[in-house]
């Protein structure tokens, strides 16, 4: 047979439906994704297997263990020294593409599913515009992107030739400050954590009670606060309120927190929103959504053991609320599905979605760097620990009519396992204050100090087959605001 590129052929004779599933021209019906597909479909003698076969190579140079590799194309807001405007962008390699200025001179030219009255999206300042597009435009314009920085790119006079506009849009990524890629209207977090809502439900009720009876029926979740989610690398103040000073207290005392926690969550945002009224079947939902993020859901403890009876946690979430600026698209994504967490209790109609592999499969990491420097892992675990989907999220959200809205963010809750080290919170590994995590350079933590800073990391797929990652969320702690 006559020799074509691989990623050419593979795209002739693979299709990716709107699902997800990879298709081969002969088969009737899906099959497995990618990540564990290992059928041999011959272009060439040297061929190698399917699942090796979707490394892309580009002219660009990317480092194996990228984040952004060409398989990912991530969007997020950026601005510069030199252009303080803030605008969208992709992240790619050790570099981001700006794509006002990429559109502006004529960068999107060849993606005839792009309507030039669309362009406007990104001279924005957030990707609400863009991520209101719904997901087929997503798909075509990361599609179109991975495309432009092949190694055999089909169109090399737009970026691989043009050192003019190579010049002016890629710029190396140290040299962007990074910002909230959407404006958030409302921030709903859940509680999809069965592993973490025992533990801590242990601690505070008993195993016999550990769950509440609902828990196993409905996504459990409390609408928090947008305005105080802040992007990677911005710092928060240590938050004051109310805390009972020990067991035995009748009244409260105002002071600082002194049992403030980190959450380990992923976040989503929505990309088409529903009408009031309408809710958003369960099995439709994955067309509104955007893409992920990670997310630090910052907590104190002590505030909300007082605060939380009878309406919930206020105060103990609303200081902060810390998310990674590079938006992974959810088609980036879809070779990364499993099962979740089992869950006994049959679903609800309008929970009951039919794909069974509805969670993603993303591997989390947490480190604890002290004012003294000293860099620990504390956490690793993977994001199948959840026990509802996103999808089953959505429709829950919005069953009772609601209306979500491009732009909501909605949180996954704390993700963690049963076995040491991945927990991804302090309360669950302290057993609640009771006992040390311990740290490099002999320190040690019940609960974040002052100048502790928190750096969570997300990735699925190997540096081999090309990695899909978000890059840092990071955030430090520094002392509460004096008060007199």
């Amino acid at each position: 047979m006559v020799h074509h590129d691989i990623n050419t052929t593979l795209q002739r004779d693979i299709m990716i439906s709107n699902r997800g599933f990879f298709i081969c021209r002969g088969f009737k019906r899906p099959v497995l994704p990618l990540r564990i597909f290992r059928c041999q479909i011959v272009v060439s003698s040297s061929t190698s297997s399917l699942s090796k076969s979707f490394k892309m190579a580009s002219w660009l140079t990317i480092p194996s263990k990228s984040h952004f590799s060409l398989a990912n194309i991530p969007f997020g807001i950026i601005s510069t020294s030199a252009e303080p405007t803030h605008r969208p962008a992709i992240a790619i390699g050790q570099h981001v593409l700006d794509l006002s200025v990429f559109a502006q001179n004529n960068g999107f030219s060849k993606l005839a599913d792009f309507p030039s009255d669309q362009l406007k999206v990104f001279s924005q300042t957030t990707l609400n515009d863009f991520a209101g597009l719904g997901r087929p435009v997503h798909r075509a314009t990361r599609a179109y992107l991975q495309d432009v920085f092949r190694q055999e790119t089909p169109y090399p006079e737009i970026l691989k030739n043009n050192e003019s506009l190579r010049k002016q849009a890629l710029i190396p990524i140290e040299d962007v400050q990074s910002h909230l890629p959407l404006s958030i209207g409302d921030y709903t977090d859940f509680f999809a954590g069965r592993n973490h809502a025992h533990t801590v439900g242990t601690l505070f009720r008993g195993a016999a009670n550990a769950l509440q009876p609902n828990y196993n029926h409905l996504p459990v979740a409390y609408h928090g606060r947008a305005s105080s989610v802040v992007v990677s690398g911005t710092p928060l103040h240590r938050p004051w309120g109310q805390v009972l000073p020990n067991p035995q207290a009748k009244e409260p005392v105002f002071q600082p927190c002194a049992r403030l926690d980190i959450e380990l969550e992923l976040g989503m945002f929505i990309s088409k929103g529903n009408k009031l009224g309408a809710p958003v079947d369960v099995n439709n939902a994955e067309e509104h959504i955007f893409g992920y993020v990670l997310m630090n859901d910052w907590s104190a403890r002590d505030i909300q053991q007082w605060e939380y009876v009878p309406l919930g946690p206020f105060n103990a979430k609303n200081f902060g609320t810390t998310i990674s600026p590079w938006v992974v698209l959810a088609d980036a994504l879809e070779g990364f599905r499993g099962r979740g967490l089992e869950n006994e209790v049959p679903p609800k109609k309008y929970l009951d979605e039919k794909r069974e592999d509805s969670i993603l499969d993303i591997n989390l990491e947490v480190s604890i760097t002290t004012a003294k420097g000293n860099r620990t892992k504390i956490t690793q675990v993977s994001s199948q620990n959840l026990l509802w989907s996103w999808p089953q999220m959505i429709a829950h959200h919005s069953v009772s009519g609601c209306n979500l809205r491009t732009g909501d963010l909605l949180g996954s809750g704390t993700i963690s396992g049963l076995e040491p080290g991945t927990q991804g919170s302090l309360l669950e590994q302290t057993m609640g204050g009771k006992q040390f995590v311990k740290l490099e350079g002999g320190e040690e933590r019940k609960f974040i100090q002052d100048g502790d800073s928190i750096t969570i990391t997300g990735w699925s797929g190997t540096a081999e087959d090309s990695l899909v990652g978000f890059g840092e969320c990071e955030g430090t702690i520094i002392a509460a605001v004096p008060r007199d």
